[in-house]
């Protein structure tokens, strides 16, 4: 195939965002089409890989390749394969449907669009470049304007704050995920960043295996976000505007499973072997910790955060058991998550346009007078706490199975969570959108056709590939099994 849909999946984005660039500030229908047209492209162009990637084949596809600093070993290589497919469908859905929500977003309209796909970008980048700078490079790209749009675009007084936190937090994670690709290349001694030529060819003593998984594992655990660095994901989902919760939740926390999966236990099998029972031990402080705290909040965004530091320690729960099965529901449980987040968060957020709070105890019978909003909130309820049917249920069997099989007691301890998880879900749906209606919400407008659509598009995701799981777990096989094989070998 000689398209380059790799390097369009970047261009159509980062043009939408020149064109945004060069709208007057008054022009905003203008800057909104612009945003839905370039992420709408790009969303298509996903689906399209998704649908031409050849799964008998598997492995790197869509290859580009154009050399950059050869000298240091520096080139531009996008390929993609069935790790990072799915990622690249989730990010591009995420974005789209945050344009969708963001649509009554007034204040500087121009430059939140521009910063919001900006980010995308790099999170595309991450997804689909094979050189290891331009990795670091779209890391940061996809870090940077959260500070922004938190700090300006967000709600709460604490937003500065913990635009400041987030930011901080991402940035040290960062530094040591540059430091730990600065020391591979030089271990190496190849003179490449190609991560496909280091996969093939390095070989790492098992001493600096154990030094460099661990720095990998600080970088990428802080976007996780792992226990103890996880304070600043809460805090950023609260205060962050809707779509940026989208993004935030549904693909950013992200990006550190993925980096485990892609470069460090590829890389450095040895190293997960000698860290395997922390990040066992972490992950059940995930688990367990931010299931509990989730059912002590009273803001709505503050509950689904915690849950989110819940939910991805099954991600880090599932690697740890370093078994095929938990690295699939791993993989699986980022991409069904990101799904059932971004639904989460553009319920949330159009409940919190017309209420302006989100504030359980403020709230009260909201479905007698808003029964559509009401209705996708449950349905990211059920789907959060696991209900069969959707994609989040079959990502967690498979962790539960793997951890139950490989250390029963923390694979019973995970199952348990589901439990509490199950209670502040509900809980939440009754307090809020149940009951006797608080009057001064008896004139509230219910979701509007437009609103609607964003969340029909999540809905729809969750239930398809919650009923056709393998159309993602097909994609992902092939390269969890070459991840279990170097394991064996260690």
């Amino acid at each position: 195939m000689n398209f380059p849909i790799l390097s369009s999946i970047l261009i159509v984005p980062t043009l939408g965002v020149l064109l945004i660039l060069l709208c007057k500030p008054e022009q905003k229908t203008a800057i909104r089409v612009i945003s839905l047209i370039s992420t709408g492209i790009t969303l298509l162009l996903s689906i399209g890989l998704m649908i031409l990637y050849d799964r008998q084949t598997g492995g790197y596809q869509f290859t580009e390749f154009k050399p950059w600093v050869p000298q240091w070993g520096i080139n531009y290589i996008l390929a993609v394969d069935g790790l990072s497919i799915p990622l690249v469908f989730l990010n591009a859905i995420a974005i789209f449907t945050g344009v969708l929500a963001s649509w009554h977003i007034e204040d500087r309209t121009k430059e939140f669009y521009a910063l919001l796909i900006f980010l995308a970008t790099g999170v595309f980048g991450v997804f689909m470049t094979q050189d290891l700078f331009f990795f670091a490079i779209f890391y940061e790209v996809a870090v940077l304007p959260m500070y922004l749009l938190i700090a300006i675009w967000g709600s709460g007084k604490n937003r500065e704050y913990a635009a400041f936190k987030l930011t901080l937090m991402l940035f040290f994670g960062s530094a040591f995920v540059m430091g730990g690709i600065l020391y591979l290349y030089k271990a190496a001694g190849l003179n490449t960043f190609n991560l496909m030529e280091l996969k093939r060819l390095a070989q790492y003593p098992k001493e600096i295996q154990k030094i460099l998984f661990l720095l990998f594992f600080i970088g990428f655990g802080s976007i996780v976000p792992s226990f103890p660095m996880h304070t600043w994901s809460p805090e950023g989902h609260a205060c962050a505007p809707t779509a940026v919760s989208m993004l935030h939740a549904g693909v950013l926390m992200k990006l550190g499973g993925y980096g485990l999966l892609r470069i460090a236990i590829p890389l450095l099998p040895s190293g997960l072997h000698d860290w395997a029972l922390l990040m066992m031990g972490l992950s059940m402080c995930n688990i367990v910790y931010g299931a509990f705290t989730a059912i002590a909040q009273d803001d709505m965004k503050f509950m689904v955060g915690f849950s989110s530091v819940s939910h991805m320690g099954m991600v880090l729960f599932g690697i740890s058991t370093m078994t095929l099965t938990g690295i699939n529901g791993a993989a699986f449980q980022m991409f069904a998550h990101g799904l059932v987040t971004a639904l989460y968060f553009s319920s949330i957020g159009v409940m919190y346009n017309k209420t302006h709070t989100r504030m359980i105890s403020e709230l009260g019978g909201i479905a007698n007078v808003m029964p559509r909003a009401a209705f996708f909130f449950a349905i990211a309820g059920m789907a959060g706490l696991g209900l069969p049917g959707f994609a989040p249920f079959v990502a967690e069997l498979m962790v539960f199975i793997a951890g139950v099989s490989k250390y029963p007691m923390y694979g019973i301890i995970a199952v348990i969570s589901v439990v509490v998880t199950a209670f502040y879900i509900i809980r939440c749906i009754q307090k809020t959108y149940f009951g006797n209606t608080n009057p001064k919400w008896k004139d509230l407008r219910d979701a509007t056709n437009f609103e609607v659509v964003p969340l029909v598009i999540l809905v729809i995701a969750l239930f398809v590939f919650g009923m056709y799981p393998r159309l993602v777990l097909d994609l992902m096989q092939m390269e969890t099994k070459n991840i279990i094989a170097k394991l064996a070998l260690m």
